[in-house]
């Protein structure tokens, strides 16, 4: 094991593919509602479950929803609700599956009224600036915190589903709205 793995953040482990999301996009600004709404996808699918979980199904989410392509997700069908059922690639909950289509209507209403999603989001950092925390331990990092408190109540009121105070918190470390590396992690302040 060289120096760099050691002092890595000790959530991902040794599994190659964790490694490999924490080295190259956790933590990392996504400046586009495409990402956005992938990771939107994949963290309401992870409620309950292991982020590694869901991470190993990416692709097939992927798959399933259209490429991410937000306005085909919005469009989805009963029928289309009857077929992601039979996909073992996912996790085929129903609900979940709803809350997909059901989310991708309400981002668009988001866009529509901000700009983007991304907008949305910053709105509700303050000034407008990404949050860098300076944990030292994994044991520091707050499950949700009261920004993602705001977001997730603003985003229920909106309609949103399985978007509460955690998952909004992994959300917002997914696409680096807040950067929660450890402070000794050499991927702390990697650009893209």
């Amino acid at each position: 094991m060289n120096q760099e793995e050691t002092r890595r953040c000790g959530w991902c482990k040794s599994d190659p593919m964790y490694i490999k999301y924490h080295d190259e996009e956790w933590g990392r600004e996504a400046t586009d509602d495409a990402k956005m709404f992938e990771f939107l996808v994949l963290e309401s699918a992870q409620a309950g479950l292991s982020w590694i979980t869901i991470l190993k199904r990416r692709e097939a989410y992927k798959n399933a929803f259209a490429g991410y392509d937000v306005e085909k997700v919005a469009r989805m069908t009963e029928e289309d609700i009857e077929r992601l059922m039979q996909d073992s690639g996912i996790i085929r909950n129903r609900n979940k599956i709803q809350a997909t289509i059901s989310n991708a209507q309400h981002f668009l209403a988001v866009q529509k009224e901000f700009g983007s999603f991304c907008r949305y989001l910053k709105s509700f950092l303050p000034e407008g600036q990404l949050v860098i925390n300076h944990w030292k331990s994994l044991s520091e990092i707050p499950a949700s915190t009261p920004l993602s408190d705001a977001i997730s109540k603003d985003m229920k009121k909106r309609g949103f589903k399985f978007f509460g105070t955690t998952i909004c918190y992994a959300h917002l470390q997914a696409v680096g709205y807040v950067n929660d590396h450890l402070e000794d992690c050499p991927y702390k302040y990697i650009e893209k």
